[in-house]
């Protein structure tokens, strides 16, 4: 029998009625709530396309791009796998990062069926489960002046970093769900209260436009990539760092408070193909056009300004493709 017997049931007709009938209740619902906080928040108006997600599961380490992403507290995840929630450390605990070890730049990973895999040139890859076992040890470590919990990831993982490195011996951590995330407010006074990290530097999340990148670009004689910055979210559609202006932005089903630029460091000149640090560009061309106001050294000194930080103001989730929303009025 086609389709329009089945349609012919009063039975199938009438349930195929209720279930249209709920479709477009769900709908209107959804509509009147989006026209209702337009209304109350002042509108919205679209300032660009996500062109780019990335999160970088071990800091400094070589991000993944991604489709889909949610926002938690701590920032973006995906699956199993979460921003900046795995670290690399000193044997006394202390953080390396590719300031230190320019070489952790070359550290692919991916994460599937409860495993963080790492790849390196030379070496085999190495499989570390998600959810380590509770005999691990939790380390104490020292990121920027702050002591926070990770749990080591055992001595496989150990021996695998210190041999791909090979300069000290270091262990590998993992930030768990259960643990006390550092507060971004004693680190950069600008954020709220509320926002949280694991490993990163300060902030949440980092966005970062195609047209900031291609302005700079401009001015260089070797041009460096996106990657260079390592944004969580890119941004097409927008002028030369239009993101600095956005206070309050919607992204998919989440919302995103802006809270300050991201100051600049050695870490710009090292060349994520390569491993091989520059020292100089593009830091010092960014130094000659993007230098704070007198007004705010005391929170940026002399590092120049390239991306903005946000922090998460309502979790949801977003994909490559999604509007981005300005939240005006």
């Amino acid at each position: 029998m086609g389709d329009s017997g089945l349609l012919s049931s009063p039975r199938v007709r009438a349930g195929w009625f209720l279930a249209s009938a709920l479709a477009l209740v769900a709908a209107l619902g959804v509509a009147t709530a989006w026209r209702r906080r337009r209304r109350a928040r002042g509108g919205l108006v679209q300032v660009g396309t996500v062109s780019g997600l990335f999160i970088y599961p071990i800091k400094s380490c070589r991000g993944v791009a991604v489709q889909r992403a949610e926002t938690t507290q701590l920032g973006l995840r995906c699956g199993e796998m979460r921003d900046r929630c795995w670290l690399v450390i000193k044997e006394d605990g202390h953080k390396v990062t590719a300031r230190e070890e320019p070489q952790l730049v070359l550290i692919s990973q991916t994460c599937e069926s409860g495993y963080l895999t790492l790849s390196a040139p030379e070496m085999k890859d190495l499989h570390i489960p998600v959810d380590l076992p509770p005999k691990n040890p939790i380390q104490i470590c020292r990121v920027f002046g702050f002591d926070i919990q990770g749990r080591d990831c055992g001595e496989e993982a150990a021996q695998w970093i210190t041999a791909f490195l090979n300069s000290h011996p270091y262990r590998l951590v993992h930030f768990e769900s259960n643990m006390v995330p550092r507060n971004a407010k004693d680190i950069m006074e600008p954020f709220r209260a509320s926002d949280k990290i694991a490993y990163p530097d300060c902030s949440p999340v980092m966005v970062l436009s195609e047209a900031s990148v291609e302005e700079l670009n401009s001015r260089l004689g070797k041009k460096v990539q996106m990657r260079n910055f390592r944004p969580n979210i890119v941004v097409t559609g927008c002028g030369p760092h239009e993101e600095d202006t956005w206070n309050e932005i919607v992204i998919g089903s989440t919302e995103m408070k802006g809270v300050m630029a991201c100051p600049r460091c050695i870490f710009t000149t090292l060349d994520p193909d390569t491993g091989i640090m520059d020292r100089k560009e593009p830091l010092d061309t960014l130094k000659s056009y993007r230098l704070c106001d007198p007004s705010e050294q005391h929170i940026y000194k002399s590092h120049p300004l390239f991306g903005w930080y946000f922090g998460i103001a309502k979790l949801g989730t977003l994909q490559v493709g999604d509007p981005v929303y300005k939240i005006i009025g």
